[in-house]
């Protein structure tokens, strides 16, 4: 019991040997009561030195930016024998990806797909100089090997955000890519994302309400078929496997549950036009009158699958309920979607799920960029024309100087590049060039090379698809139905990250299957 200790711990200040000094007791509160609570914005922020240039007697300092699959696959294979490691973040876990989707009807607990950052590497809550700051990365210097922070709060109620500097001695930028709404008007207002936890929990929490809301007296029909009307726009694994689980709990839940309600509720699925994937972020600005005429167009969805697969999950979605609709995306209100030919959609809850790009903070920093907008790297992942910087995850693209493509923004991409740069620093670090500057003489091995694995994507109703070719033209093997669905379920339930997460997974989705899903609104 931690009140208990505190009171233990004033007691003692209280019996010990009483000073002639007055004031000496007063320190000794108020020193106690700083470790038993907060304390004023200013004294918090006068006890933030920042972190100044690591000394000769010091391990090197890597500063990692974001804690998304790339950071942490870095973190956790870094040597903290080695180097201290300080990661700057706005969230203090990393997300499981593939399965946020299942959260958000309540298949699995939100808990079961965020892994604590301490969790994954101990030395940033043990090691003396190794940190974790739950803030927002505002500048990079690289001349003078540092980043400029600010803090993330909580609303106005909390402590003002403050700001410091890290110095580092190998600065790595994960900070990831934002939803590409591709200027069209009112996403951002209206549309939610499905890329964090909260955006899963916010998309929960507006689902069940309109359930609730639509199953109240005196709602006409018309509002009724409104608010269960769920829009899902992009057809890509994101968007195919949230309306898979969303079909699944209607067919299974909500028409148990919610009886007077289950002919009203439908979903509809619109496909996003492939050029929108590779058309360079700024051209969206230079040219926004030209792109939105032909942009948000239905297509088939899962581009990148094997066409036996795509027209198997559109079959199977069909089946489920999902009604695939074509047209292109005009502007987006508070209660319809208006198509280009002037159709209107109307919906209670809308999920934007069309790809990513470039957060306007990665646009702005002044290092060399590729195509699309993003941090430029050679083929060992560094940032030329800077030392000591490098980046990896969606964030990063190959320059066209190396003659390679721009990799897909992928998990697996992310966690593959923060592995190879765990290794390359580890060896740097052996082989002396852990300090800042002192890497320029040092032979890196052999460059990054990424070979994908394949994809896969559940489609609601136990089954999935899975496609084990290395490109789209490759031979190899794809597969679907109900044993594709137990390889995904299998695969994933491995790729968690920890031992605890995956007995939440594993409970979730037994108790599940038994008992059904939760429909509390919490």
């Amino acid at each position: 019991m931690a009140w208990f200790g505190r009171f233990v711990q004033l007691a003692n200040v209280k019996n010990s040997a009483r000073p002639t000094n007055p004031n000496h007791f007063l320190t000794s509160l108020s020193h106690f009561s700083s470790t038993a609570g907060p304390a004023p914005a200013a004294a918090v922020r006068s006890r933030q030195p920042n972190l100044a240039p690591t000394r000769p007697d010091e391990k090197p300092r890597v500063v990692v930016l974001g804690s998304g699959w790339a950071a942490c696959r870095l973190m956790k294979g870094l040597d903290t024998k080695a180097y201290d490691v300080v990661c700057v973040s706005p969230r203090n876990h990393m997300v499981f990806t593939p399965l946020l989707a299942s959260t958000c009807v309540g298949t699995l607990e939100f808990r079961s797909v965020a892994e604590p950052i301490a969790r994954i590497q101990p030395a940033i809550s043990t090691a003396p100089g190794s940190y974790f700051f739950l803030a927002n990365c505002t500048g990079v210097d690289p001349d003078d090997h540092s980043v400029q922070c600010e803090t993330v709060t909580d609303g106005i109620s909390s402590l003002e955000p403050w700001k410091f500097k890290i110095t580092y001695d190998k600065l790595v930028v994960a900070l990831g890519a934002e939803a590409s709404t591709f200027g069209i008007h009112g996403v951002n207002e209206n549309a939610i994302f499905l890329r964090e936890v909260h955006h899963a929990q916010e998309i929960r929490r507006k689902l069940l309400l309109n359930l609730m809301l639509s199953d109240v007296p005196g709602i006409s029909e018309e509002e009724k078929r409104r608010l269960l009307h769920c829009v899902v726009v992009g057809g890509g694994p994101t968007g195919v496997e949230f309306s898979g689980e969303l079909s699944d709990f209607i067919m299974k839940d909500v028409h148990q549950r919610y009886a007077h309600v289950k002919d009203f509720i439908h979903v509809t699925l619109i496909e996003v036009f492939p050029i929108a994937r590779v058309l360079d972020y700024n051209a969206f600005h230079l040219f926004p009158k030209l792109i939105s005429q032909s942009l948000l167009q239905a297509n088939e969805i899962l581009s990148s699958f094997d066409d036996r697969l795509r027209r198997y999950a559109t079959k199977q979605l069909t089946k489920s309920g999902v009604r695939l609709v074509q047209g292109v995306v005009k502007d987006v209100k508070s209660q319809k979607i208006i198509l280009n030919d002037g159709t209107e959609v109307p919906y209670g809850l809308l999920v934007w799920s069309t790809g990513v790009g470039p957060s306007p903070f990665v646009r702005s920093l002044q290092l060399p960029k590729s195509p699309g907008g993003r941090i430029g790297v050679d083929e060992w992942l560094r940032v030329p024309s800077v030392r000591d910087i490098f980046a990896i995850g969606d964030c990063s693209g190959f320059l066209e100087s190396t003659g390679k493509p721009v990799l897909p923004a992928l998990a697996q991409v992310a966690e593959r590049q923060g592995k190879y740069l765990a290794e390359l620093l580890n060896s740097v670090a052996k082989a002396g060039g852990g300090r800042a500057n002192s890497i320029k003489e040092i032979a890196l091995g052999d460059p990054f090379v990424y070979r994908h694995l394949g994809s896969m994507a559940t489609v609601g109703r136990y089954k999935a698809l899975v496609d084990l070719r290395q490109s789209k033209e490759a031979k190899g093997l794809s597969l679907a139905g109900f044993t594709s669905w137990f390889i995904w379920r299998s695969a994933y339930l491995t790729r968690v990250v920890s031992w605890r997460n995956r007995f939440y997974v594993a409970i979730n989705w037994f108790t599940t299957f038994v008992f059904g899903r939760d429909i509390s609104r919490i």
